[in-house]
């Protein structure tokens, strides 16, 4: 009964161990994008999504000058809209990191004029 006992023991010890290694491996595809590749996060941008596969996890660096420039996450309408909804989360570092959820996630740059000239993106996460 007492070997019984350990054999459970290392069962569940061995299944711990794989979750773990399954977590580490799906964090490990994540992949990082930079927007708009060596030219950043500018106007224009909108299309730099065309033909790219995201997954929930994916990081997009943002890279601009912040005095110039922030990223809002918005919803589908803000995007569509370019305005910012009130519980938006703006960033303004000039080297954002953020995370894609699963589904649809879009930002904008909410200076005047800025979204309107295409400084915004649309990405779906698979």
């Amino acid at each position: 009964m007492g070997q019984g006992r350990g054999s459970a023991g290392v069962g569940v010890v061995m299944v711990m161990c794989l979750s773990l290694l399954l977590l580490h491996c799906e964090w490990a595809e994540a992949r990082s994008y930079t927007v708009g590749d060596a030219g950043g996060w500018s106007p224009n941008v909108a299309g730099w999504p065309k033909g790219k596969s995201f997954r929930a996890g994916d990081v997009l660096v943002f890279n601009y000058a912040p005095s110039a420039h922030n990223v809002v996450a918005v919803n589908k309408a803000g995007y569509q809209t370019c305005s910012t909804p009130r519980a938006a989360k703006v960033f303004q570092t000039g080297k954002d990191q953020i995370k894609l959820a699963k589904g649809q996630n879009f930002f904008i740059c909410s200076f005047p004029g800025h979204c309107q000239s295409g400084m915004k993106i649309a990405i779906t996460a698979a």
